[in-house]
């Protein structure tokens, strides 16, 4: 059935119109009725909602009933805003309220599968709890992934900000809303908790009765008006009802929003996971997704609704730190640089920056970096972690800082400057053979010629240099080691570290390799920049 469908669907797209033969009875010539005008495209087309099942009518094998199952797409065109996610969200949240309005809300991700049937039973215990029903917006279930290598060494499963963070969450507010495996309190999108619901219209009311069946006339017409792109505006929605609009990062932003308006959430994590999800396994769609992230938390951070202002106003000081912990994160960029760079480039060129081991205040830097790396390795152990896994997930960190975090944060500056507008990238997550063995095998694939992929190469080759010559003229004697340890120690974590890049570079052949381009401007970039320290110490 699905080989059938995937025929039909290619031929479709390849000749550009539905031919007569997918047209076997009548409903499907007055569904695909409206793909016949010429002005139909895929960026210019009506509201289409089509009833594909029916519970009332529909029956599986053993004689139950179906769900509802409607395919909605909202309407397009060159001339409104679209809102990328949160829009489409809204336009089924308000499709669905019409059709059905049921009192809660799954938001799932499109390549997310159940994995347990009893997930909605364990929802249902939080929504029906007097203790958590007044105030309680959603349910959140961790996003968890399948087909991990042994290292996982893109650090997909997100384990801080998926499994430990909002495990102490629970003792706030309640998690962030992270855009999947989330069921909502309709509700909960109509205002703050204690205000009065006043819809624009009455169907779109939380506490609306709908005494019509999906496939009743006046009720698609009414689902196609609400699904258009006029509906909103001149409304509320986006800005103080339904998902918000203002950043990338809708899913954060909702939940954020939310929590400042008095909602709570609950995190709830079963021992089976509810939902599995897929992840990216090349390392350009990882950096990609995640620039997308950093664009939009900073759309937040530095915006009229700031988490340090707004934020601390409305949630207290504790909860507005847990969401500016991941506002401001894309910042880190800047201090990973600044270690990725200077303390390397100064050793290059026989300059001390850092104190001498003899000194007090080498003490310091050895218990603020033991310290940090102790306490995120004992979080994430207890976690049901493994040591392997905790590596990957620090080198990522340091991976996300010199890319997806650096251009994320540089995307955000040219936007507000007007130099580029915004953009939404779906995450490709379509594999081929070779790239899932070189992924199984626990291989980072470059490939492409990302320029994401130049201040990680450059990086890599200033610490490699640095380490080589700081180890040979501290074995010929022309180093101080007192004086040169910590850049010593800082030149060979980074060595260690960018191993995967070492091998990319020099020994594999492969499609993933690093791209022979990226690795002749990196060299260039990094004697640029060696030039330049040396210039300036010898001021």
């Amino acid at each position: 059935m699905y080989e059938n469908m995937k025929t039909r669907v290619e031929n479709v797209v390849k000749t550009g119109y539905i031919t007569e033969e997918y047209k076997i009875s009548s409903e499907h010539e007055e569904a695909f009725g409206i793909y016949k005008t010429k002005d139909f495209t895929i960026h210019h087309h009506p509201p289409i909602i089509q009833v594909l099942s029916e519970s009332s009518e529909e029956k599986d094998v053993g004689g139950c009933c179906l769900p509802n199952l409607i395919y909605v797409s909202r309407q397009k065109s060159p001339t409104s805003p679209h809102h990328f996610k949160a829009g489409a969200l809204n336009v089924l949240l308000r499709v669905s309220a019409v059709m059905t309005n049921a009192p809660t809300i799954l938001t799932l991700d499109c390549d997310m599968v159940s994995n347990d049937p009893s997930t909605p039973l364990k929802m249902l215990c939080y929504f029906m709890d007097n203790s958590f029903r007044p105030n309680l917006a959603y349910v959140q279930f961790p996003v968890c992934f399948s087909g991990f290598n042994k290292a996982d060494i893109y650090s997909s499963e997100m384990k801080r900000a998926y499994h430990i963070n909002p495990m102490g969450l629970n003792g706030l507010s309640g998690p962030d809303y992270f855009g999947t495996g989330t069921f909502f309190n309709r509700r909960a999108f109509h205002g703050c908790p204690s205000s009065p619901i006043v819809p624009e219209i009455p169907e779109l009311g939380p506490n609306y009765t709908v005494e019509k069946p999906v496939n009743d006339r006046a009720i698609l017409e009414l689902a196609h008006h609400v699904a258009s792109c006029e509906y909103e505006s001149q409304t509320k929605w986006g800005s103080k009802i339904g998902f918000r609009y203002g950043s990338l990062v809708e899913d954060y932003y909702t939940g954020y929003r939310l929590h400042c308006e008095g909602w709570k959430s609950v995190y709830c994590s079963p021992e089976r996971p509810a939902f599995l999800s897929e992840m990216p396994i090349a390392l350009n769609d990882v950096v990609t997704q995640t620039k997308r992230w950093s664009v939009g938390l900073l759309e937040v951070a530095l915006s009229k609704y700031s988490t340090l202002t707004f934020g601390t106003r409305f949630l207290g000081p504790l909860m507005a730190h847990c969401y500016s912990y991941y506002a401001f994160g894309p910042m880190w960029s800047f201090p990973i640089m600044v270690y990725a760079f200077l303390p390397q480039t100064t050793m290059l060129n026989n300059f001390s920056i850092f104190p001498k081991v003899s000194e007090s205040w080498f003490f310091l830097y050895v218990f603020l970096f033991l310290g940090a790396y102790g306490q995120d390795y004992v979080e994430f152990v207890l976690a049901k972690g493994t040591t392997l896994r905790w590596w990957s997930d620090q080198r990522m960190w340091l991976i996300r800082g010199l890319s997806s975090d650096l251009f994320g944060t540089l995307e955000y500056i040219s936007n507000h400057l007007g130099i580029a507008t915004r953009s939404f990238n779906v995450t490709s997550k379509v594999n081929d053979d070779e790239l899932k063995k070189r992924y199984d095998e626990g291989k980072f694939e470059f490939g492409v010629p990302s320029p994401m992929f130049v201040p990680l190469s450059t990086a890599a080759i200033i610490n490699l240099a640095a380490f080589f010559w700081g180890f040979s003229q501290v074995l010929s004697g022309r180093h101080n080691l007192d004086e040169m340890f910590v850049q010593m120690v800082l030149a060979c974590f980074g060595t260690v570290n960018s191993w995967p890049v070492y091998e990319a570079i020099f020994l594999r052949t492969d499609k993933g390799r690093m791209p022979a381009k990226i690795t002749l401007i990196s060299v260039f970039l990094a004697w640029v920049l060696f030039s330049v320290v040396s210039f300036i110490t010898k001021m």
